[in-house]
Formats: C-alpha cells, sequence, structure tokens
C-alpha cells in the first residue's frame, strides 16, 4: 500500500532522526546474494595491497591483520601507484565444480532464491549487438578466468561473514548546503556479480551505490522532503531525481522512498521492471555515424515509417533487472535498516584514497572496484560528496519556501532592467536622430567628404546599438509576462511540472517488449556461434565458395530472424526499397552526363519560360 503521509519532524533534529525518517526502503531482485552491510567486517576479511608505478603488486597487509582503523593510516602513495583491497581468491575448476555440484546445480543461491530471465537479453535486439556481445564475451575470457570463479568465491566468503552479522546497514550522511538539507544513504556490497549472476556487464569485489532524499525547512522549522535522486549508471544531473509528489515515478510508503535495486549491479531504479542498457563500441562509431545517415534518409527523404533493419547502435547489450520481487530492506519490511552516522567521517572515508577491491586492470574500468564513498577511483573527491545539490542538478532550483520570494525578486529585477532600457533607447533614438539630421547637412559636401563616411560609420554603430536595446527589451518583456504567470501559480500553490527538467527518463522495458517466444530466444542466443561454425564449414570443404556461400548464409539467417519476428513484410519491402535505390545510383553513374545534360536544359528552359511569362503581363 503506497502512502505518502509523513509525520513532522523539525530542523532541530538530531542528524540519525533526519536520517531515519526518510530512509529508503529497499526492494531487490529474487536471486540477489549480497545485501547492503558494514564495512567492518568487509576489510577485516581483505588483505591490503600496493600496485607500484612499474606494474609490481606488494603485499602491505595480510589477511586478517587488516582494519577500518588500518585504512586510515596516512599510506605512502607515489604517483602512478595505487592501493587496494583483496577479498577473496578465485575458486579452481575443482573448487567451483565441487561446490555447484553440492548445490545440486550451476548456481550457488538458494533453491528458494533463484533468479530466471522473462525474456533473453540477446532476444531483444538485432545481429550487430549480438556481434558485440560475442566479441565482449571473447574479450572476458582473454582477461579474465574461469566464468563466475570470483563471484562463487565471494557469494561463500559473503555467506560465512554473514553467519556472525547480518544486519543490513547503510552509511548515513547529513549535507545542509544552501536552503537544502541533503540526506544520503550509502550502500556497501561485499560483491557486485551483475555479470556472472545475471548476465550484465560486469563483475568486481566490493560495489558503493547512493541516494539522496533533499529537504527543506518550512518557515516554522518543520523539515519537508521534495526530491529524491537515485545513482544510475551513465545518468546524471537533473535525470538522477524524482519530485517528491511525482507518484507515477517515485513510490513513497510512509514518507519512506522505495528504491528498485539492479540485480547484481545494484544500481537504483525509481520503478520496478527490466532496464535494457546498451553500451555503444566506440571503436564501431565511423560505421555507426554512416548507418544513422542511411536511416535519416530511409525515414525523411524516402518518409518510410521506421528504420532500416541491422543499422541500429554498435553496441553491447545488458539487462539490469530491477524487478523488486525478492527481499526488501527498510521500513515495514522482512529486514530492518542499521544505520551508520558519518558525523564526522571516520579516517577510513576521509583518508583512504585507495579502492575497495582488488584492482584487476580493467582498460574500461567496470571490472575493477570502486574507491570509498568520499573519492573516485583516481582519488579525486567525488561530486556528490562535495556538492550533492549541484550533483542532482538542483543548484537552479530554489526550495518551494523560497521559490515564490525568488520569482518576485526576478520579476522587480527585470522591470528595473526595463525601465533602463525604456530611458536608454529613448536617449539613443535622440543621438540617432540628431546624428540623422547632422549627416543629412553635409551629404552633398564634397570637403566635408571625410567627416560624411566617419558620422556615417557612427550612425551604423549607433543603430547596431539601439537595434540591441530594443531586443533586449522584447525578449525581457516576453520573459516578464511567463515570470508573471509562473508566480501567479506559486501564489496559488501551484508546482512546476514535475518531469520539466528531465532530459531522458529511464523506463523499464513495456510487457509488449517481453512477449517473446522460446523459438526466438532460442534463436537469438544460438544465431551467432551457428553462422559462425557453419562459415567455417564452407571455408573448410568449399573454399572456392565461401564468398558467395558468406552471402547466401547471410541471406538466410536474416530471413530466418524475420519469419520469427514475423515481419517478413517489412524485410521484403525493405529490401525492394534498398534494391531501386541502389539501381538509381548505378543508373545516375553509368548515364551521369547524359542526366546532367538533360538536366540542365529542363533548368534553362523552365528559367526561358518562367521568364518570358513575366514579359507578357
Amino acid at each position: 500500500m503506497t502512502s505518502r503521509a509523513e509525520p513532522a519532524i523539525h530542523a532541530d533534529a538530531s542528524d540519525l532522526e533526519l536520517l531515519r525518517r526518510f530512509e529508503p526502503i529497499v526492494k531487490y531482485t529474487r536471486g540477489e546474494e549480497f545485501l547492503p552491510t558494514r564495512v567492518d567486517d568487509y576489510v577485516a576479511a581483505c588483505s591490503l595491497w600496493i600496485e607500484r608505478a612499474d606494474g609490481r603488486e606488494e603485499l602491505l597487509v595480510p589477511r586478517g591483520q587488516v582494519t577500518v582503523e588500518t585504512l586510515g593510516q596516512p599510506w605512502k602513495v607515489e604517483p602512478g601507484e595505487r592501493l587496494y583491497l583483496k577479498f577473496i581468491e578465485p575458486l579452481t575448476i575443482a573448487e567451483l565444480t565441487r561446490e555447484r555440484l553440492k548445490a545440486g546445480g550451476p548456481s550457488l543461491r538458494e533453491p528458494d532464491n533463484l533468479f530466471r530471465p522473462d525474456v533473453s537479453r540477446l532476444a531483444r535486439v538485432g545481429y550487430l549487438s549480438r556481434i558485440a556481445d560475442a566479441l565482449f564475451s571473447l574479450t572476458l575470457l582473454l582477461r579474465g578466468r574461469v566464468p563466475g570463479d570470483a563471484a562463487a568465491a565471494a557469494v561463500l566468503e559473503g555467506r560465512r561473514l554473514r553467519s556472525r552479522d547480518d544486519r543490513c546497514s547503510y552509511y548515513g550522511r547529513v549535507v545542509r548546503q544552501g536552503d537544502w538539507i541533503a540526506l544520503q544513504y550509502w550502500f556497501f556490497y561485499y560483491f557486485n556479480d551483475w555479470r556472472s549472476g545475471f548476465f550484465g556487464a560486469n563483475d568486481h569485489e566490493a560495489d558503493w551505490e547512493m541516494i539522496t532524499v533533499f529537504c527543506y525547512a518550512t518557515v516554522d522549522g518543520e523539515v519537508r522532503p521534495a526530491w529524491a535522486a537515485y545513482a544510475s549508471h551513465d545518468y546524471h544531473g537533473d535525470d538522477l531525481r524524482r519530485r517528491w509528489d511525482d507518484s507515477d515515478q517515485l513510490e513513497v510508503i510512509d514518507g519512506h522512498p522505495v528504491v528498485y535495486a539492479g540485480a547484481g549491479s545494484h544500481a537504483s531504479y525509481f520503478r520496478p521492471g527490466e532496464y535494457l542498457t546498451e553500451v555503444p563500441i566506440t571503436l564501431f562509431q565511423p560505421l555507426v555515424r554512416v548507418a544513422r545517415a542511411i536511416g535519416a534518409f530511409w525515414v525523411r527523404t524516402l518518409r518510410q515509417s521506421d528504420s532500416l533493419p541491422l543499422l541500429s547502435e554498435i553496441s553491447i547489450p545488458f539487462v539490469d533487472y530491477a524487478r523488486g520481487d525478492g527481499l526488501a530492506v527498510g521500513y515495514g519490511q522482512e529486514r530492518a535498516w542499521h544505520p551508520i552516522v558519518l558525523d564526522p567521517g571516520p579516517a577510513w572515508v576521509s583518508q583512504y584514497r585507495g579502492l575497495f577491491g582488488v584492482y584487476v586492470r580493467d582498460p574500461l574500468g567496470g571490472e575493477n572496484a570502486p574507491s570509498g564513498p568520499k573519492f573516485n577511483r583516481d582519488g579525486t573527491v567525488r561530486h556528490a560528496w562535495y556538492d550533492p545539490v549541484g550533483w542532482a542538478g538542483l543548484d537552479s532550483t530554489p526550495t518551494p519556501t523560497r521559490a515564490l520570494d525568488l520569482a518576485e525578486q526576478t520579476i522587480t529585477t527585470l522591470e528595473a532592467r526595463q525601465a533602463e532600457l525604456a530611458a536608454a533607447i529613448l536617449s539613443k533614438h535622440h543621438e540617432v536622430e540628431a546624428l540623422g539630421t547632422q549627416i543629412a547637412g553635409i551629404r552633398n559636401q564634397a570637403h566635408l567628404a571625410d567627416r560624411l563616411r566617419r558620422e556615417n560609420e557612427r550612425l551604423r554603430a549607433l543603430r547596431h546599438d539601439l537595434a540591441g536595446l530594443r531586443q533586449e527589451q522584447a525578449e525581457n518583456e516576453g520573459m516578464l509576462a511567463a515570470l508573471r504567470r509562473r508566480r501567479d501559480r506559486l501564489a496559488a500553490g501551484e508546482l512546476d511540472p514535475p518531469r520539466a527538467h528531465l532530459h531522458r527518463l529511464a523506463t523499464p522495458a513495456s510487457p509488449a517488449s517481453l512477449r517473446v517466444n522460446r523459438l526466438v530466444e532460442l534463436w537469438a542466443a544460438a544465431s551467432i556461434g551457428l553462422f559462425v561454425v557453419v562459415l567455417l564449414l564452407i571455408i573448410a570443404f568449399a573454399r572456392e565458395w565461401w564468398l558467395l556461400g558468406f552471402a547466401g548464409l547471410l541471406t538466410a539467417f536474416v530471413l530466418i530472424e524475420a519469419l520469427l519476428r514475423r515481419q517478413l513484410t517489412r524485410l521484403v519491402t525493405s529490401f525492394t526499397v534498398i534494391l531501386a535505390v541502389i539501381a538509381g545510383l548505378y543508373l545516375i553513374y553509368r548515364f551521369f552526363w547524359e542526366i546532367a545534360f538533360a538536366g540542365t536544359l529542363l533548368a534553362a528552359l523552365f528559367l526561358l519560360w518562367e521568364n518570358i511569362r513575366e514579359l507578357r503581363r
């Protein structure tokens, strides 16, 4: 049951009381193994390492001897060096096989906590994205080990640590910035198993996630929430936040915002569902630009209803499952929060600039562990830490208590500017008139030719300035009208549209897009590998026909895809138009001079006819 009832809390309440009043409810997807916990037990299970500038790895503190106090020490780190923790040792093939046999299947999860995707992620994208995904998987084999070995070790170690303390914790922080009160909730996870557990982009030791509730104090000192901002993958600024009263986007239960955490990735979403994310491959961006140009020509010039098949972004597809059908933590849920207030931040937060997990030298960065809540991986301070209001794009948005006053002040300032402009325009107009009269008097005086030239140049400059003043005056009139309308709405208690600030809205996959039959899923999973196998057989047994075989094989696979997705009519239409365009281009190439001659002749005859018609009028 969703409710927005919020018992009052006063601005002089303690940080803990404020955090508890609006602490989030986090709902996880079935199959999630790692929940927010304390840093202390994790650090105690780690060893501390440093990578030297020459690439050598050196053990600083062995496993079992590291504490959060250890991390807060002033470690000497030279430029090009990196501190990092190491949580687990990946399982060997024998160990991984043994653990899977004990679990009774490929997953180490409990039978009542198994994850099953509704639709294969590859069935949601085209061939180019599947090829990119296949290449990505091959790179994982080259830079990784046995798939899932690190995640399995983290699952086992995480269970051991939770047997000692299974409380769910967040690290809370209250930042008062201007008139805003930012309540930050930082969540720490032992491991991110998005790739191995949920077919996502990456696995890495440790994971930090965060949401912020932005509140303000009313004139009587009551603290009220206005916005919630959730950190989520590649979203930034305004797109991170939703307004508190936007019930279609932000779910609130008795004053507690609901967070739907991505399975394995732990990214935060406002609505439950499955979010398709495609990571572009920069290597293929020139080809993508050509494909987009062809697609634009297809839609705008040829006026077709959809883009050409196979001409989508070349990217790697991933799905972030944020269903909310698993365990939930927070107010009224099966698990409660045990908050830890960062006031002031302990030394492991304020001093340790290393990584909270192993550094694997991933060139894309996704497989490397994160740094702590205060720092980025490169040691710089996070934007969300030193400027939470700016991080969420709220620096240009006043609190509701100041919005009306600021609107009035802006109108007053603009009205004063209009008065200044009116006086300046009148003065400049008189100056232009006087100079025009002077120029008229000396226009035909040969001995004053130089003076006339200078005065004409001065007149042009004055006219330019006068035009600029009048343009500003006209624009200000429009602004004043809009500001007055907004002021009147605010005075009447009306707010701006709740999503006017959004540039890109994260939306889960629609139910229609999830209705894919099993045959399509099977084909999507097998098509790329099957294509390579058949092509290799053609090369092995009919090498002289490999090019023809490749073309035939490609045509066959495209036809099968269209048949399975019931898009054969669209495919035939597309190829018909493509062939027509190719034929037209060939004819233009083959008979270029004849076409150019005929076109020029027709243009000349048309101009001749139009000019003669004008004489006859």
